[in-house]
């Protein structure tokens, strides 16, 4: 008769150790799926169906094998990435510094959308218990936006590598959990699902921009050169290899799966009632008819949870690169820790306080993120291949490959999103 809570216990324990084990790759589902990634799909899947399939099964595989090479890099020769490309590289001093503005510029517009969106979400569970706060929409979520500002950066002031890992760990989790439960219940078509494997880019208006977004957020640059410095914080060494490997594959997969669920999701409540998703409320008036408010509340959950998880690793991002770039280590204590942090919060607020639409924000941000990705590629072919370097470490052909492949599909999706944006100015 006692034996079954002792039992209950052991797998509960055994689920949570689970979840808290998970290494490094964390911070890339966190890089990888925010408010930007979630936008992006539910965008996609709202106005194109499961069309765009295809580009995140691709970005994925490749962010999959750029994470890999990254951390493996770091355990076999113990530096760091952009050190590295300075250290090592002929032109690399310059490709560092052009590496460091995109990504800064990239991921501060995100991290302006996802305070937008983030603070928006908040207001409106909020609304839904005190309707009365309507009437003072505006300076419930500027109050709300600062007050997460607040708490993240006092967390950021107080925390070390493991706090940050496990925060992070609570807020995929929940997001993970929120849009797989509502992929039950709201779901496309098989046959969608298969014709989405197929490359296609939609003839219309925004569809290459939309491409170059979803190649930007699954693709990040800053997920594959923070990479070095989280695997360092996390205390593997070079005996960590295969950890390091399974890691990476881990991480890629569960940003496959999270996110089309995401777009599949949106592609079964809102595309087959030809209901795209142009503001950030859109999904929600439209999802709860048609899915209902259990889903409905998930979804807002999970989208919550993809905004709050991206802020961590978005206001880290920029002191890790221009720490990278100096010695290879981040001191979370430093004064110029504590001041770009708290530029980067106060840089958060501007589409709160001026009230610019966060999902057009979103997308375009995505798009800027493409840019500096075929620098980022160049630069770890060069490093990987350097035979004094890897001490001995042969790098297998099929990996030489595939960074190539990448480097192809950067380029190419590179120019979409220039010529995307040269049309969006037009």
């Amino acid at each position: 008769m006692e034996n079954p809570q002792p039992t209950k216990m052991s797998l509960l324990k055994k689920l949570l150790a689970l979840v808290l084990a998970f290494g490094p790759g964390i911070f890339a589902i966190g890089y990888t799926i925010g408010t930007g990634s979630v936008t992006s799909m539910i965008v996609a899947g709202s106005t194109y169906g499961m069309q765009m399939l295809w580009v995140l099964l691709l970005s994925c595989f490749f962010s999959g094998i750029l994470i890999f090479v990254y951390g493996n890099y770091t355990l076999i020769t113990g530096e760091t990435a952009l050190f590295a490309f300075k250290k090592h590289l002929k032109w690399g001093k310059l490709m560092a510094i052009l590496i460091i503005i995109g990504i800064a510029f990239g991921q501060w517009n995100s991290l302006m959308g996802i305070m937008g969106i983030s603070s928006n979400i908040i207001y409106e569970i909020f609304a839904i218990y005190f309707p009365q706060i309507a009437q003072y929409k505006y300076a419930t979520v500027i109050a709300i936006a600062v007050v997460v500002t607040v708490i993240f950066y006092t967390l950021l002031l107080i925390g070390k590598y493991t706090f940050f890992e496990k925060i992070l760990v609570i807020f995929v989790t929940i997001m993970g959990l929120s849009f797989l439960i509502s992929l039950f219940l709201v779901y496309p078509l098989p046959s969608d699902v298969l014709k989405g494997l197929i490359p296609s880019i939609p003839e219309v208006q925004g569809g290459k921009m939309l491409v170059a977004a979803f190649v930007g957020t699954t693709m990040a640059a800053a997920t594959f050169l923070s990479r070095p410095l989280f695997v360092k914080g996390k205390g593997w060494t070079i005996k960590n290899l295969k950890e390091q490997k399974k890691d990476a594959i881990v991480a890629a997969i569960l940003v496959f799966v999270i996110s089309a669920a995401i777009m599949a999701v949106a592609t079964g409540a809102l595309f087959y009632e030809g209901k795209p998703v142009t503001q950030v409320l859109d999904m929600v008036n439209t999802l709860e008819p048609v899915a209902g408010k259990f889903a409905l509340t998930l979804f807002f959950f999970g989208t919550l949870s993809a905004g709050l998880s991206s802020i961590f690793p978005i206001l880290l991002i920029v002191p890790i690169l221009i720490a990278d770039y100096q010695s290879g280590e981040l001191d979370t204590s430093s004064k110029q820790f504590k001041r770009i942090t708290a530029f980067a919060c106060l840089f958060a607020l501007i589409v709160p306080i001026f009230g610019t639409n966060p999902v057009e924000m979103q997308i375009v941000s995505q798009v800027f993120n493409v840019f500096v990705l075929p620098l980022v590629i160049i630069g770890i072919i060069l490093l990987i291949n350097n035979k004094e370097l890897l001490q001995g470490h042969k790098t297998d052909i099929w990996i030489n490959l595939s960074l190539v492949a990448a480097l192809f599909f950067s380029l190419v999706i590179s120019y979409n999103g220039i010529t995307a944006l040269m049309d969006k100015l037009a």
